[in-house]
């Protein structure tokens, strides 16, 4: 069961995260926040010092949330190629989930290049992807169902071929089929990495 001060803080995360997606990061403000909590700013400072500590337990969240279900369906999977395939037909999922977190993403990730611990907080869960990918490509070498290839630069590849996929999911949603477009996208990546196809 949740305490009192547990309760407040997801009151606060859940109010962020819609005044955020409504209006952007750097036009929300503590004040704003607090008003669609039903919260003093008082609770709020006790919970977070400033509005870029809830920015960063949402995203820290978000991509928590998508790198266990990737896991989960690495788990699951025969195989790597397999695995590979289930993701991608998770990815109008992702496509959804993203719809309304990557620009405010992308407007955060503008404060990087000035402020270090927003650089970090933003490009550790790219390295912790990457990581993921070079493993799965590793462990598709070793059970023999993918070529041996150098498995970072197959994972670079991979996760490029991802982002690019939200990028265009995000940006123009009804421009296409993207849950297909990331299956076919996949099928096409596995056909260069497959054990038995040509180099």
């Amino acid at each position: 069961m949740r305490t009192r001060g547990e309760a407040t803080r997801e009151r606060i995360l859940a109010a962020a995260e819609e005044c955020f997606a409504r209006q952007g990061y750097e036009a929300t403000s503590v004040a704003e926040i607090c008003q669609q909590a039903g919260v003093s700013k008082g609770a709020f400072f006790h919970h977070f010092p400033t509005k870029q500590e809830v920015f960063l337990e949402l995203l820290e969240r978000w991509l928590a949330d998508l790198g266990e279900n990737l896991a989960a369906l690495r788990a699951r999977a025969r195989n790597v190629p397999e695995g590979l395939m289930w993701m991608a037909e998770t990815a109008q999922q992702v496509f959804e989930m993203a719809r309304g977190k990557l620009p405010i993403f992308l407007e955060f990730l503008s404060r990087a290049a000035r402020d270090p611990r927003v650089w970090q907080a933003s490009i550790s869960p790219y390295r912790r992807y990457r990581a993921f990918f070079t493993g799965m490509i590793e462990a598709g070498i070793a059970e023999g169902s993918l070529r041996r290839v150098d498995p970072e630069a197959a994972a670079n590849a991979f996760l490029s071929m991802a982002i690019g996929l939200v990028l265009q999911a995000t940006v123009d949603p009804d421009g296409a089929n993207w849950g297909a477009i990331a299956q076919e996208s996949v099928r096409l990546f596995l056909e260069g990495v497959q054990q038995g196809q040509a180099p």
